[in-house]
């Protein structure tokens, strides 16, 4: 998915200010460093006195929090270019009704393109109600094996019925010869990655 470009919302600028902002960014850098990039959000207290104490608007601190907290949407992403082929996977696994699978990755120059499918098995849900009672989860993919730091991406996903489909994009691209790799697939129920569901499971790749 591309993202749009940003536009800043005015020329102007302040320059008596910057040394201020460059105080901002320091400060972030710091919060990132000693939280270990995992801090967490502040409690409502605490966004309440802060808003009463520095005259802020609380809803305003939610969002700068908030922006704080999904850093990583921001990353720089890759669009995979020049595709290259198909590779058959065929791999799968199934739990509690439930039948999740990988049958092939989409090789591209710079990047390898993971398809997760899933399957529920539906026909017990005669009164047609079942897309507003099944609660629809999201898939985090990390790769095991080699040293090499693989960026992955979730790049969406949707189906109908008991049938639902993810795709992951994953770079720098996969080696063909993987046999010692491992896609590690885990189940949260918010795309944000907090609400964990307990679901996780290993597709080797020993093709």
């Amino acid at each position: 998915m591309k993202r749009m470009p940003f536009e800043p919302p005015t020329k102007h600028y302040d320059e008596r200010i910057k040394a201020i902002d460059e105080q901002i960014c320091h400060l972030i850098k710091q919060r990132k460093d000693i939280s270990n990039n995992n801090p967490g959000f502040p409690p409502r207290q605490l966004i309440t006195a802060w808003s009463e104490k520095y005259n802020l608007y609380k809803e305003f601190l939610n969002g700068v929090f908030g922006h704080f907290f999904n850093e990583e949407i921001y990353k720089p992403v890759v669009e995979p270019k020049g595709f290259i082929k198909n590779i058959p996977i065929l791999k799968s696994f199934e739990k509690d009704n439930s039948f999740y699978s990988v049958t092939f990755i989409s090789q591209f120059e710079n990047a390898s393109v993971i398809h997760l499918t899933t399957d529920r098995d539906s026909f017990d849900e005669l009164d047609g109600d079942f897309h507003r009672r099944r609660e629809f989860t999201f898939f985090d993919i990390s790769i095991e094996g080699v040293g090499t730091d693989y960026d992955c991406r979730h790049e969406g996903g949707g189906g109908s019925g008991g049938h639902t489909s993810y795709t992951f994009i994953v770079s720098p691209p996969l080696p063909e010869e993987n046999s010692t790799l491992n896609l590690v697939f885990k189940e949260y129920k918010t795309p944000l990655k907090t609400k964990p569901t307990g679901l996780e499971f290993v597709i080797k790749l020993d093709n």
